[in-house]
């Protein structure tokens, strides 16, 4: 994105990243980005749900089936209507990026079933839906900083934790917690917002240039990500990983007390409801036939 404000701009206009939590964690880089004092801010959907209620439907566990539904699902309206909503918290949203399907790991066994969870100690972070979620599987969730995790399993502190493959892979979770099930019951994205202070700051022109260089980003992005996905996944399998498939519809199943206490007002009701109508419609013209093909005479 960087590369292509610089290009359109004679190298007037770039960004300069600080990766690695240089300037604070998420929660204190959104305080931060509201004022004024950064410009740009990638962070997860999870820390924003108590400051935006809309990020509350596409953070849900089970909401969605799969990346394609929830990368269709923020590339267009739904989308969208979240990111308007930054506005009235000081900040512009330009675009969504992945963060993968999250998924269980823990040191004890397999998890087959919700039944399997119960008793398991679950690292989860700060956030009183994963809390929610992870009690409602009859396990005892945890909150924990993630630069936390590696030891607190290795040490017994907790049995296991829940991320997306390349996080399992990085913090080097898989050399004690060997045993991976893939419930995937959250695909929560991450946003890039820009400070309202910056962003009033600028011209016309250059806020269209913004907004166009962030969303051309996304593609680039997803095919970097794809494609760590797909190496992670790789290498933890390699290292003898117990990697298991799960019946997703018994965990999903324990989720609607979940939904009813987060989905609070009409509006968030509704962004859930069209996710759900378009992973259903998804669904159906999957596995819709074809129709038949006409041949010339």
């Amino acid at each position: 994105m960087g590369q292509l404000l610089s290009e359109r701009t004679g190298g007037r206009l770039g960004i300069k990243v600080f990766p690695g939590a240089q300037l604070g964690n998420e929660r204190d880089t959104l305080e931060i980005t509201s004022f004024g004092g950064i410009d740009f801010n990638r962070v997860n959907l999870a820390p924003l749900n108590s400051v935006e209620p809309l990020t509350i439907p596409p953070s849900l566990p089970f909401i969605f089936r799969s990346v394609p539904h929830m990368r269709r699902t923020l590339d267009g309206d739904i989308g969208d209507e979240i990111l308007a909503s930054f506005r009235r918290q000081g900040m512009i949203g330009l675009c969504f990026y992945d963060s993968g399907a999250r998924s269980f790991y823990n040191t004890r066994r397999p998890v087959y079933t919700p039944e399997d969870m119960h008793g398991l100690k679950l690292r989860v972070p700060s956030s009183d839906l994963y809390l929610a979620m992870v009690n409602a599987l009859g396990a005892n969730a945890v909150p924990m900083p993630f630069d936390e995790v590696y030891s607190a399993l290795a040490q017994g502190v907790i049995d296991g934790a829940e991320n997306n493959w390349p996080s399992f892979e990085s913090a080097r979770h898989y050399e004690v917690a060997r045993f991976m099930s893939l419930t995937q019951h959250l695909f929560t994205p991450e946003v890039l917002l820009m400070s309202k202070v910056s962003w009033d700051k600028l011209s016309q022109s250059d806020q269209q240039l913004i907004r166009q260089a962030a969303r051309q980003s996304v593609d680039y992005m997803r095919r970097l990500w794809d494609a760590r996905v797909k190496s992670a996944k790789a290498n933890i399998i390699a290292a003898g990983v117990e990697v298991n498939e799960v019946d997703n519809a018994a965990f999903a199943a324990l989720m609607e007390p979940v939904w009813d206490d987060f989905l609070v007002t009409p509006q968030q009701r509704d962004i859930a409801r069209r996710i759900v109508a378009l992973g259903e419609q998804m669904a159906s013209d999957a596995t819709a036939p074809s129709a038949p093909q006409e041949t010339a005479s």
